[in-house]
């Protein structure tokens, strides 16, 4: 409450303040319209050009909403309105608007994007979906396009050079998951060349609570194959699952009954010691809580809770073999997306559809930190201030409520309760029936497939026509929704028909004539899809119009929610969709004891008064006690929703500025000058050679108590150092003057490195590759680390400590770890990379250099000449089960260097030098072959037992690959 008011305090400052803002955009629209097409066109160059003469983007707000809106008009026929104009003034200032459904929240976005689009930094729109993205784009690109920026859009399916594209233009619309996991791959690419962002100025979110609320528990991954046997999916789900019974939790600590009870508010399964005892016996194990059967624990929670907590047609469908994720709060497919942790192969297990491999996490960050990357942040939505203490504290976004253009006029009935599931939709049907009869148009919100199918059953058999919009038949949702508010229609949805496109009563023309255009070919002219747009708006006006206004005689769109959804947001969103713009409409939940937010927050005492007053299944109860009980059940759940939202990013923060320091350097490292990368590179080996010299002659002890053989025998691996231990003088001298002693040793080691491979520029390049790809791996392998210590770090709460600093603790102890880790296995790589002189050798090339991912090189990548090949094999963590190709190939010039770190699944090569030869071998380093000028190696071409050994590890063959042969 006390947040609420301070919340609060203030408001009526800002409200006068931006509405001062609005009246200054007025004074100009008879300016504007005086000035000719070129003339507002030319206010784009001569906004950029005060840009550049230091003006703040502050200065020029007011003339800028002006032109845009003259422009809009000119171009759309179609001029904000004052509130519009009040909105895009929130979001220029790094608000939320919250604008109610039909308000126009597109077209109020066009304002400021245009405005903070004039720095050249790029603005990123996101929207909730692939339809929305490239509609709003085309639609609102027109003016901005109109206006001399430039507009792009990216989606699943493009090129990297598409995508490259796309983020080079002023403003770039796209989807929540293709901005957050463009990201991502950027901080996995090897070349500065194949990233495709270009930084994090301003975000302008639509639906801004769908995303930055309802999705913020869902961390974006990118992940790769990791080794998991599918056949221990198949185990639990069929053979252990099935086989254990569902019991009830105890009023103390070990009485619950059965195998295993079941938290659904909480969603959570907890086995007891009776279920425990049977899966040993079903698996023929003594003890499953043995080190060697850890893993699996999390098979069997996983099964579990495939079993119990996700039901198909509700948390996911399956289609053509595949298990999808259906969103809870749209109702929507989230193509592409992945249980994790080796749930969604649990529930592919269940349903006996084939299981895909588990995936290890390679690059992860959650909402709330990808979003925290922007410069700016503001957002759009008609309902955000049920969660404005969150947008405040997470975001540190405030929310504006956006006054409506003309005054709401919905009637939002009280809740009718039933006792029963089944007299619940009978009485939606019967009610559907009679409001058809009478040609009004019906919504009908259900909170699953499940759902919306046994409705529309239930409508097929007493004859009544409808739509069915929901995650399986998701292609037509525009088109459904459109009409949804013609007369007679009745559309049955799930919660995706809650945003994105306008339900008009009589018919949306402008979406009609959208689909019409883009039926047209795809080399028509833009001038000539403008003319039929407006042409089909012009002829299907007339008719929807006079359709609208027989449906407001009937009162408008009648909306049924047919279940309380967890948030009172969601609900608000499907009442919105009636009443839009002043129109008339109606709205009413019919509810049953048996909904999931009823039977798991205070239902019983609903139930009680139903029994003791005798009211029989089919009569519903209306009162305000039951509307509060609702409500509070509701509170409830958006309570615990946004603690988890807080802990999730509690637990990200920590990775968050590791991240932070890892793709930084990643970055500088790919950006930064050839000085840059030695000065990283040098640091690396000093770093190096002290952590060394620590080993084997720690702080404190006496120089005569030193493993100096230890020392030069470990610096021999790392480099091969030129240091005479004998001419120490153990008497005069201390630890800081030998780390100094060295540290020269070791760059004058380096200097005859970078001479042996080619000079100056060759080596920057393979310091640059090197670090690159040892970071990679040590991240990723830290992820995994992270992982496992997330996973367990829980049970820490039983010993009395507090999970999330243990978590903090180990977490920071493993980075420092594995930061030094990096440092010395890079430079153990400087030093080590064997290196093959070989002229003219552009047929060896073969075209173009690989790079992770499988991606070609950007324009202007160097070509292939004379020059030093380098191949090296660099695993990338899981005991070196994949490795990342990479490769570089320098200038033309004789004596510059190609270098390459390659693999595959099981072997990895490297090229040497001297001897001309190099070396193919296993990760496991269990098989090798030698390979001269393109030919395979022959027993016959021995190497000398003491030479030194071809794969350049510094040791001689017989110490070395030898052993192989010996």
């Amino acid at each position: 409450m006390v947040m609420d008011k301070l919340l609060r305090m203030g408001e009526g400052r800002k409200a006068k303040q931006t509405q001062k803002i609005v009246d200054e955009v007025n004074a100009l629209a008879d300016a504007m319209a005086a000035l000719s097409d070129e003339q507002l066109q030319g206010k784009t160059d001569e906004f950029r050009a005060r840009l550049a003469d230091g003006a703040d983007v502050d200065d020029l707000q007011v003339e800028a909403f002006a032109v845009v809106r003259e422009a809009a008009w000119r171009v759309l026929k179609q001029r904000p309105y004052d509130v519009q104009v009040f909105g895009g003034i929130a979001l220029h200032n790094g608000n939320i608007a919250e604008m109610k459904t039909g308000e126009g929240k597109t077209l109020t976005s066009t304002m400021p994007v245009y405005l903070n689009a004039l720095a050249g930094n790029g603005v990123h729109i996101v929207t909730v979906n692939e339809y929305l993205a490239k509609r709003d784009a085309e639609w609102m690109g027109r003016v901005h396009n109109w206006l001399g920026l430039t507009v792009g859009v990216v989606h699943s399916g493009q090129t990297k050079d598409n995508k490259r594209q796309a983020y080079a233009c002023d403003i770039t619309y796209g989807t929540n998951n293709e901005f957050g996991f463009d990201y991502l791959r950027d901080n996995m690419a090897w070349d500065k060349r194949l990233q495709v962002q270009r930084g994090h100025f301003f975000a302008l979110v639509d639906e801004v609570d769908s995303i930055l609320v309802d999705e913020a528990r869902t961390p974006l991954i990118i992940s790769g194959p990791a080794e998991q046997s599918a056949d221990l999916y198949q185990v639990f789900a069929r053979r252990v699952a099935p086989n254990l019974t569902k019991g009830e939790e105890g009023d103390r600590p070990g009485e619950a009954t059965g195998d295993y009870v079941v938290d659904e508010a909480k969603r959570t399964v907890a086995i007891t010691e009776e279920g425990v005892a049977k899966v040993e016996q079903l698996l023929g194990i003594d003890n499953m809580y043995e080190s060697v059967n850890t893993p699996l624990i999390h098979h069997l929670q996983n099964a579990l809770k495939a079993k119990e907590l996700f039901k198909r047609d509700r948390e996911y469908i399956v289609v053509d073999g595949e298990v999808k994720i259906v969103d809870e709060n749209t109702g929507r497919v989230l193509d592409g997306r992945r249980y994790s942790e080796g749930l969604h192969q649990s529930i592919e297990a269940k349903e006996g559809v084939k299981v895909k491999e588990e995936n290890q996490t390679l690059a992860t960050i959650t909402l709330q930190n990808y979003y925290r990357t922007y410069d700016k942040l503001a957002g759009m939505t008609g309902t955000a201030k049920t969660e404005e203490v969150e947008f405040l504290e997470i975001y540190s976004l405030g929310v504006v409520e956006v006054p409506t253009n003309r005054p709401i006029q919905r009637d939002d009935r009280a809740d009718l309760i039933y006792k029963t599931e089944a007299a619940k939709f009978q009485a939606v049907a019967d009610e559907i029936a009679e409001r058809h009869e009478a040609g009004q148009p019906l919504l009908i919100g259900t909170t699953s497939v499940e759902k919306s199918e046994y409705l529309a059953n239930l409508l097929t058999k007493m004859g009544i026509r409808h739509e069915v919009l929901n995650a399986k038949n998701h292609a037509r949702e525009a088109q459904i929704v459109a009409q949804a508010g013609r007369l007679n229609a009745v559309t049955v949805s799930t919660n995706m028909a809650g945003r994105g496109t306008d339900i008009v009563l009589g018919g949306n023309a402008e979406e009609v004539a959208r689909h019409e255009v883009a039926r047209l070919p795809e080399d028509t002219p833009q001038e000539e899809r403008d003319a039929a747009y407006f042409e089909a708006i012009e002829r299907l006006e007339p008719e929807f119009k006079a359709e609208g206004e027989k449906v407001k005689e009937l009162g408008g769109l009648y909306v049924i929610g047919t279940e309380r959804h967890e948030s009172r947001r969601v609900d608000n969103q499907l009442r919105g969709r009636s009443g839009r713009q002043g129109d008339p409409g109606t709205s009413r939940f019919f509810l049953s004891l048996e909904d999931d937010l009823m039977r798991l927050f205070n239902a019983s005492a609903v139930e009680r008064i139903m029994t003791r007053l005798k009211i029989p299944e089919d009569v519903p109860i209306e009162h305000k006690l039951v509307t509060k009980a609702v409500a509070n059940a509701q509170r409830q759940v958006e309570s615990l929703n946004f603690d988890r939202r807080k802990n999730v990013l509690k637990y990200d923060d920590v990775m968050n500025e590791q991240r932070k320091v890892v793709y930084g350097a990643r970055q500088d490292l790919l950006e930064g000058e050839h000085d840059t990368v030695r000065d990283l590179a040098q640091g690396y080996v000093e770093d190096t050679v002290e952590g060394v010299v620590d080993e084997h002659c720690p702080p404190g002890v006496y120089p005569e108590e030193w493993d100096l053989d230890g020392l030069a025998e470990r610096l021999q691996l790392v480099y091969d150092t030129a240091f005479d231990f004998g001419t120490l003088d153990l008497e005069t001298i201390d630890r800081e003057k030998l780390v100094d002693l060295l540290i020269d040793d070791a760059f004058d080691a380096y200097e005859r490195r970078e001479e042996e491979v080619g000079g100056d520029e060759a080596m920057r390049e393979i310091e640059r590759r090197v670090i690159l790809s040892v970071v990679d791996r040590k991240w990723r392998e830290h992820l995994y680390e992270m992982d496992a210590l997330r996973d367990g770090i829980g049970l820490r709460a039983v010993g009395q400590r507090d999970p999330l600093t243990e978590y903090q603790r180990e977490a920071y102890d493993s980075f420092v770890a594995m930061m030094s880790g990096v440092k010395e296995e890079a430079t153990t790589y400087f030093f080590r990379l064997p290196v093959k002189t070989d002229e003219g050798s552009d047929a060896e090339g073969n075209g173009a250099a690989g790079t992770a991912g499988g991606d070609r090189p950007a324009e202007g990548a160097p070509k292939d000449g004379a020059a030093t090949r380098i191949e090296k094999a660099i695993p990338l963590g899981d005991q070196g089960k994949r490795e990342a190709r990479l490769t570089y190939k320098a200038g033309a010039a004789a004596g510059s260097a190609s270098y390459a770190v390659s693999g595959g699944s099981s072997t990895s090569s490297v090229q040497t030098d001297a001897s001309g030869r190099s070396v193919e071998q296993k990760a496991d380093g269990s098989t090798v072959r030698r390979v001269a000028s393109g030919d395979t190696y022959r027993a016959e071409d021995k190497v000398g037992r003491n030479d030194p050994c071809p794969c350049g590890s510094g040791k001689k063959f017989k110490k070395c690959h030898g052993l192989d042969e010996a």
